[in-house]
């Protein structure tokens, strides 16, 4: 076992990752620990822009950014950090021209932008081209540009190790920690996967941008690596999860893949068309149609499916429509998408049009933090020591529903933002000493799943999580399929105590690794299902057929996840000072799952009708 120390550790190497590592490493000694090569992270997957009220094209404004953040979000977007993203983007996307970004450009020469989903002037007036771009290889050539500058900045990198715990000085897990005593991060034990050695990372500052969850759904556009694990290990610790219910469904997937089909495709003119072939978005929302906010167009697709105006033998997907566009324009504009359908479905997007499906994207919940990036242990006490970024975090831009372009744009404002309040606290921070003990329940894990001669499939278990989760949690949701899902997870998490791996070697063992991971998406659907049971209403990315209306006075409310002893009597904070805002425990095993409620904040905006 090696013992690494650093003033700064960064546990992920996507876009958040690496932007918190050009802010830090410039002040203090940092290390990136990532379980892929940092170019082939998930950022490198986001196709279609980066938005910014750069102006450079029409009229436009932070403040009608904020506006449509905080409508798209359904009214659950923390307002004060909406504004902080709508006005620090023009400078974000300015730090990653001049770091050599090769944006598309207009006939002057400045940075181009194209309509996204969402986007409007003057408070949804029309649609307005705010998304920069370079191509519909947006996420790959940031993905690019800032590995590149970090090499340039000497950033330590830590490549295919995978972090498998997080230490700190008080396990809120283990019971309740006394009112006003600090909680400290020291720092992480993870894997490396070329030796199968233990290393523990020891940090004054630590940094989670280890990305999403997707992976809890069988249809997803996400990475296969896409497994939760910074969310499940600070939830394992006892920090709480806020808003985890709220999974976002991109429209167009690749009908029966759930590859990404950009929503660049429909910012250039695409149609969503159902079997009949009509533009049945001009139903459900007749300002901007194909360019509403995705949770809608989602809705509606799936929508036009179950009404039996599908497409297809089987009537089971809608079209994306692009015939009508020039083959020069497409070329231009869509090079990888199209060459996406082409590959897998075998269709000519010149000529035919394309079938697409709504595919689990993107998690809105995730580990809360303040608008500095600290995370948070309750409604207010932050973790010292602990940062997090990226689609790990909550800070609460995206409220239920995440606007197209947001994502992209927030791993580069609060990677930046995480990255400066990291090193300024690891300038003044001293070293914390660590449990002789740190690693040793990750060893006695890998051990015992190595050690057991034979057991349960983690594919089995993996493919059946996520048949429940496609079937039971995705774009519709009732009491009663939430309910079958939670009562299959809970079955599932039983045979999970029994896994084993074929693999029973050290080196480059990933068969042992992906059984760590299906434990992490197991904590993570779990929390989700609960938090979708409690909420009993319809907003954004979460629709209760059962209460399909927002309610706004029961639910104008963050939800917050924690993980609790069965023995331990400690109540979860709630908004009026009353236990249990969302009052429904789930019990499992040696643990059991509270829910409390956090305030939104509101700054400009009040809660209105969402319409397009």
């Amino acid at each position: 076992m090696q013992t690494h120390q650093y003033d700064v550790v960064i546990v992920g190497a996507g876009g958040a990752g690496m932007r918190a590592a050009l802010e830090a490493s410039g002040e203090v000694r940092t290390a990136v620990i990532s379980k892929l090569y940092p170019t082939r992270s998930h950022t490198g997957a986001a196709q279609g822009g980066m938005c910014a009220a750069l102006a450079n094209v029409e009229e436009d404004n932070w403040e009608w950014h904020t506006f449509d953040t905080v409508k798209g979000g359904d009214y659950l977007v923390d307002q004060d950090a909406a504004e902080i993203m709508a006005k620090e983007a023009i400078d974000a996307v300015l730090d990653l021209e001049r770091m050599g970004l090769p944006f598309n450009r207009t006939p002057e020469g400045k940075i181009d932008q194209r309509r996204f989903g969402g986007h409007t002037r003057n408070h949804g007036e029309a649609a307005v081209r705010r998304s920069c771009y370079a191509a519909d290889r947006t996420g790959h050539m940031i993905l690019q540009t800032l590995y590149q500058n970090c090499v340039k900045q000497d950033v330590e990198f830590f490549n295919e190790f995978y972090v498998l715990d997080l230490i700190v000085d008080h396990d809120l897990s283990a019971g309740h920690v006394p009112d006003g005593e600090e909680v400290n991060a020291t720092g992480v034990v993870a894997y490396d996967l070329a030796t199968g050695e233990i290393h523990i990372f020891q940090a004054k500052a630590i940094i989670f941008a280890t990305g999403g969850a997707g992976k809890i759904y069988k249809t997803t556009s996400n990475a296969h690596t896409l497994t939760g694990d910074g969310m499940a290990l600070a939830l394992r610790r006892g920090f709480p999860l806020e808003d985890m219910e709220f999974f976002q469904f991109h429209p167009t997937g690749l009908a029966g893949l759930g590859i990404l089909l950009s929503e660049a495709a429909r910012g250039e003119g695409g149609i969503l068309r159902n079997g009949d072939g009509e533009r049945f978005m001009e139903r459900y929302a007749p300002t901007i149609k194909d360019l509403a906010p995705r949770d809608i167009v989602a809705r509606s697709m799936a929508n036009e499916v179950r009404e039996g105006r599908g497409a297809g033998p089987n009537k089971d997907y809608v079209l994306l429509d692009l015939t009508h566009l020039e083959p020069a324009h497409i070329d231009a504009k869509l090079p990888d998408i199209t060459e996406f359908a082409r590959t897998y479905l075998g269709i000519e997007p010149y000529t035919e049009p394309v079938p697409v499906y709504p595919t689990a994207h993107y998690a809105m919940g995730g580990i809360p933090t303040n608008v500095d990036a600290e995370v948070l242990r309750n409604n207010t006490d932050v973790v010292r020591g602990l940062y997090a970024a990226g689609e790990v975090a909550c800070v609460s831009v995206h409220g239920s529903n995440r606007l197209g372009t947001n994502s992209l744009l927030d791993i580069n404002v609060f990677g930046k933002r995480a990255g400066r309040t990291a090193a300024a606290y690891a300038k003044t921070a001293t070293f914390r000493d660590l449990p002789e003990d740190a690693a040793d329940s990750v060893i006695a894990t890998l051990d015992e799943m190595r050690g057991r001669p034979n057991g349960e499939r983690v594919s089995d278990i993996r493919r059946e999580l996520q048949e429940t989760m496609d079937a039971n949690a995705q774009v519709f949701r009732t009491e009663d399929s939430l309910r079958t899902c939670l009562a299959d997870i809970r079955t599932l998490q039983d045979r999970y105590k029994n896994v084993s791996v074929q693999d029973k070697g050290r080196l480059f063992n990933t068969d042992l690794l992906e059984a760590l991971e299906l434990g992490f998406l197991l904590d993570i659907a779990e929390v989700v299902v609960i938090g979708a049971l409690n909420r009993k209403e319809s907003r954004g990315g979460h629709f209760r057929e059962d209460f399909p209306d927002r309610d706004d006075e029961k639910f104008m409310l963050h939800t917050m996840a924690y993980r609790r002893p069965l023995d331990d009597s400690a109540t979860v904070e709630s908004v009026d000072g009353t236990e249990g805002v969302f009052s429904e425990q789930s019990v499992f095993d040696t643990y059991k799952v509270m829910l409390g409620g956090k305030s939104v904040v509101q700054t400009r905006y009040e809660p209105m009708e969402r319409k397009y």
